[in-house]
């Protein structure tokens, strides 16, 4: 099938290629030709494991394509997909208007009859819209369906070509059948094609996010708890997640979430239930308590301190929001440079795959280091705030070794209290007294 995805950022790169590599030909649409040339070249701006691949190889087969002429792209396309940000605004809100700018453009473009597919993350009744705008601009048929992206950064990839499930909201039988004829070889292991109407469809991308940041919202707070009368919280999560009905999955105590998803769409849905005269009072706990969480472990080491942070200096492991990604969005490390530093101390820091990121945002604020022992040079303490594969198992003695002062503080419970503390290694983490 011929497709064109407008926009190539997290969700329309992996899409458009992974759609590209179940035999369809695919034309990615970006208004940025510098960004466009090094795309063919297999340049990616994002890190995701195996994306690199893919690209270069379906370019090769001529199944994707990289252009910034959405005209030609419409034209040559049955089914034109939606993938462009939808970033928050100052209250909350999503920020709608390069949504509302491609419908306008793929409608202009139209020479026939199309199914526009909206993957963007956007508030329930968005598609209604998009309709109104193509309509008011084409005199071609169309239909306007909604079809959720649920990929995990880090393994985005594998999601999209062995998803769980595809949620497709349409109106009309014809759409839905487009929509089956495109996912039909993702899902031959039986893995269900969802068919629902367009709000419902809507509301299901942020429902799901919102409740998996509730889950770690949840998980952080019972470890609170447990800190306060001397419980042990992991041992709590694995008495809870033996109850099948509970689950193991986003139930670890930590830093709390961050990236580009959960805190914008949870702030997203506040702010639609806030629209519509309903409090969404679970939703705004779980906001709150995702950034406490954060400030909760920073307090851990200033009062390790006695408060005194000047000429004390850290060694950072971990920058991006989570493993696997080089994305900074939303990120722990940046609460933790930013507190630290404002009370006078240094931090060194090392990620194996957000490095050049950081360098662009936070500039020349903290060192950095080409290792993740290197970074334990002069400090006095290590901090761990992204449990990166090869942060999960170190050399303890060599950490003891490098750091003035043998000290850990520990924001993911990655390391165990009884062997750090064997080691000689002071030892702090989350929902242990």
């Amino acid at each position: 099938m011929k497709l064109c995805i407008v926009g190539t950022g997290y969700v329309g790169l992996v899409a458009g290629t992974c759609l590209a590599e179940m035999g369809n030909n695919v034309i990615c649409i970006d208004k940025d030709v510098e960004k466009l040339k090094k795309l063919e070249k297999g340049i990616v701006p994002i890190y995701e494991p195996g994306l690199e691949e893919l690209i270069l190889e379906n370019v090769k087969k001529n199944r994707l394509q990289f252009s910034s002429d959405l005209d030609m792209a419409v034209k040559n396309s049955d089914v034109c997909f939606i993938a462009v940000g939808t970033p928050q605004k100052k209250d909350g809100s999503a920020d709608l208007s390069a949504v509302f700018e491609v419908a306008q453009n793929i409608a202009k473009s139209m020479n026939g009859y199309k199914v526009i597919v909206n993957k963007s993350t956007v508030p329930v009744g968005t598609c209604d819209k998009i309709a109104q705008t193509v309509a008011e601009n084409t005199k071609f048929d169309f239909d306007i369906v909604s079809n959720p992206e649920f990929l995990k950064q880090g393994a985005a990839v594998n999601d999209f070509l062995k998803p769980d499930r595809v949620v497709i909201g349409a109106k009309t039988e014809r759409a839905f059948e487009v929509m089956r004829s495109i996912y039909a070889s993702f899902l031959r292991t039986g893995n269900p094609v969802i068919e629902m109407d367009i709000k419902s469809a809507e509301m299901t991308k942020y429902a799901a996010n919102a409740f998996l940041a509730m889950k770690i919202s949840y998980a952080n707070e019972i470890a609170n708890i447990c800190e306060c009368v001397g419980a042990n919280a992991e041992m709590v999560r694995k008495g809870m997640c033996s109850d099948n009905r509970i689950g193991t999955k986003f139930l670890f105590a930590g830093l709390g979430y961050g990236g580009s998803c959960f805190p914008k769409d949870v702030k997203a849905l506040i702010s639609v239930a806030k629209n519509n005269g309903y409090s969404a009072e679970l939703l705004t706990a779980t906001d709150n308590i995702n950034l406490r969480q954060r400030y909760i472990f920073i307090n851990k080491i200033i009062k390790k301190y006695n408060g005194n942070l000047k000429n004390k200096k850290f060694a950072l492991w971990g920058l991006a929001f989570k493993p696997e990604t080089n994305d900074m969005r939303e990120a722990p490390a940046f609460n933790i440079v930013e507190e630290l530093t404002k009370q006078g101390a240094k931090i060194c820091a090392y990620d194996p795959k957000a490095m050049d990121t950081a360098k662009n945002i936070i500039g020349d604020k903290i060192e950095y280091a080409a290792s993740a022992y290197e970074a334990l040079a002069d400090c006095d303490a290590l901090i761990l705030a992204t449990e990166w594969n090869e942060f999960r198992n170190p050399d303890f003695d060599k950490i003891k070794s490098l750091l003035k002062t043998p000290v850990v503080f520990d924001g993911r419970n990655q390391y165990s209290y009884e062997e750090l503390t064997k080691k000689g290694l002071e030892y702090y983490c989350i929902g242990k007294k």
